[in-house]
């Protein structure tokens, strides 16, 4: 799902619109796997024990329950996080959303952008992901972790800031004088 078309102005366009890369659901991932696994481990153990079917409901409610939180939490919850997360660079501004009930963004208009910078060590070239470094007017650089694709949106970004300043240079007719 892409980032909402009503929330941009009326002939604004989207050069780059992205989530966090996969990369950042590994873990969650990873959870989810050892936790189904050890709920499959404790349901084989505890149908060989010799405890009576109440114990057994017990234990089953437990892990249950155990299970449901960690998935929810360590899961469930970062894939909410990423799916609900979005960078986008416009043709007018740069656009970072993320959050389901408590939204936090911030919007950089690209004439405002000083400097675009990409860093990304070995493992996310691997995963040809990184983080992207915006330095705009009068205020601290931003990075912005985990973009898929960093250096085609580093390039992209440039392309967009020397174009919204070329813009800016172009004589505008004026009310001809007559």
């Amino acid at each position: 799902m892409g980032y909402p078309r009503g929330l941009l102005a009326a002939d604004e366009e989207v050069v780059v619109d992205r989530h966090p890369h996969w990369k950042a659901l590994f873990w969650p991932v990873v959870v989810s796997v050892l936790a189904i696994a050890a709920v499959i481990a404790i349901a084989w153990w505890v149908s060989t024990t010799e405890w009576s079917d109440t114990t057994r409901t017990w234990v089953g409610v437990v892990t249950g329950a155990l299970f449901a939180i960690l998935v929810g939490w360590l899961a469930v919850a970062p894939w909410i996080r990423w799916r609900t997360t979005h960078f986008v660079v416009t043709d007018r501004r740069v656009i970072y959303r993320t959050g389901v009930f408590t939204k936090s963004g911030i919007d950089i208009p690209l004439q405002r952008v000083n400097t675009v910078q990409f860093r990304h060590g070995l493992i996310d070239r691997l995963f040809r992901t990184g983080t992207l470094i915006i330095e705009s007017a009068s205020d601290d650089p931003l990075e912005f972790d985990d973009i898929p694709d960093v250096e085609k949106v580093h390039a992209l970004l440039y392309n967009e800031v020397f174009d919204s300043l070329d813009g800016d240079n172009d004589p505008t007719p004026g009310p001809s004088a007559t």
